[in-house]
């Protein structure tokens, strides 16, 4: 309930920036520091967020010999499976061209916007994969997390993790610290994500009231654009999926659309995430399997989010007029293949890490303040992937471990049908029942 009157508020904080934006344009751009305050509130979360979950998502499972089979296979399916998406965003991104068309002033004002929010970058791009591998290492620690340097926060975190479970039991008071502190920090974005109406009210009012309506004829395209890459993600990659694990995918869409309905709706996966795993037991995925791949799959498995921010960074080149060519899109892959990890609780936190990566790669960031405005229903969609993506890995690991349970899974699909026609057929005679009486009456 909380999260559903969350996304009522960010809606119609989207209508009324519309509306103020088109009729008073010069009140409408006075309202951009919401904005302004709400984007660096958002990228204050990050760094230590990011730190805690990847640290504790990595070392927490204790001896990397303990992860045994199920471990490493889930882990090469997620790569699979991200590359693929991160594949799919860039080729729709270079087919729709979704940042081509932005006029001078929408660009011009949101460098204002940036730089106020201290997250602007320089004017070029990383052209050598010498020059990136170079830049994820950080020379301090405390400089990658002011400057925003995603990149080299993960690079840290993946050898302090790797470091903690080298010592063992003597970093467990460290491992309590980091849980702690990762609960901390979400409880932390909770509050402020309450900020997240007036923030994007602030944003699509002064770019409303800078550009005219006519902006929301780009906003539409880059809408189109994402759910049309999702669309094709979900019926071609996790379909292919599912046949690998000799499941009807149709099956396994509709067992999942409760939860999915309502990661849809509230744009947050947390809401749907015990639902889901409670689903994916009852359809015959092994307890211990889904207790596993669910979580790992929030850090190292978020398909719509990735596949987001690889059509986001394409955006973001177009607008300013950089072409990158195939090498440097690819370089860009693999910087994503780690910077969108760990974040998948954190709303709006994509925004974030689109920044990050543009500035590792000094692209400039002027698309994420126009990104902003519109991220709520961007959100809707990939973090519904994001969900049915984990439920896929679910099923195609228990079957890779031949542990599925075909049975479990046809008594689930069986009585679910059953339960959906006494459904049927209860309303439609309760329909009879109130037309008869009314006629006897």
């Amino acid at each position: 309930m909380k999260h559903s009157r969350l996304t009522a508020l960010i809606f119609l904080a989207l209508i009324l920036g519309v509306v103020v934006g088109h009729f008073a344009p010069d009140i409408a751009v006075k309202m951009r520091p919401f904005a302004v305050i709400f984007l660096r509130m958002v990228k204050m979360i990050i760094a230590p967020l990011l730190f805690a979950t990847l640290v504790v998502g990595i070392a927490g499972h204790g001896d990397t010999k303990s992860l045994g089979k199920v471990g490493l296979k889930t882990l090469i399916y997620f790569e699979v499976v991200t590359t693929l998406a991160l594949i799919v965003g860039l080729t729709m991104a270079n087919i729709f061209k979704p940042g081509v068309g932005f006029g001078s002033e929408a660009l011009e004002a949101n460098s204002s916007f940036l730089s106020q929010a201290g997250m602007m970058a320089a004017t070029h791009a990383h052209t050598s994969l010498s020059g990136m591998f170079m830049n994820i290492f950080p020379t301090s620690i405390f400089q990658a997390m002011s400057e925003g340097n995603l990149l080299q926060i993960v690079v840290f975190s993946i050898f302090f993790a790797l470091a903690m479970i080298a010592v063992g039991k003597t970093a467990k008071p460290v491992m309590t610290v980091l849980n702690s502190v990762s609960q901390i920090m979400f409880k932390f974005t909770e509050y402020v994500m309450y900020f997240a109406p007036l923030g994007i009210f602030g944003a699509i009012a002064a770019t409303v009231g800078t550009n005219g309506l006519s902006i929301l004829k780009n906003y539409a395209k880059i809408i189109f654009s994402l759910y049309t890459a999702l669309a094709v993600f979900v019926l071609v990659v996790l379909f292919i999926a599912c046949k690998y694990a000799r499941i009807s995918f149709r099956s396994l869409i509709k067992a999942i659309q409760e939860p999915a309905i309502l990661t849809f709706t509230t744009a947050s996966s947390e809401a749907a995430f015990p639902k889901a795993i409670e689903i994916m037991e009852k359809f015959g995925v092994p307890k211990n399997i889904v207790g596993f791949v669910m979580p790992t799959g929030y850090t190292f498995n978020l398909d719509g989010s990735t596949l987001y921010l690889a059509m986001a960074v394409i955006f973001s080149s177009q607008i300013v007029g950089i072409n990158l060519d195939l090498n440097q899109q690819i370089i860009l892959m693999l910087a994503l293949m780690l910077t969108s990890k760990g974040v998948a609780g954190v709303p709006r936190a994509s925004l974030i890490v689109l920044a990050g990566t543009l500035a590792s790669f000094n692209i400039p960031i002027i698309g994420v303040a126009i990104l902003l405005g519109i991220d709520q229903i961007l959100d809707m969609g990939r973090t519904t992937v994001n969900l049915i993506g984990n439920c896929v890995a679910t099923v195609v690991i228990a079957r890779w471990e031949n542990e599925f349970d075909y049975d479990k899974m046809n008594k689930f699909i069986e009585e679910s049908d059953k339960e959906k026609s006494e459904w049927d057929f209860s309303g439609i005679r309760n329909i009879y029942e109130k037309v008869t009486n009314r006629g006897i009456e």
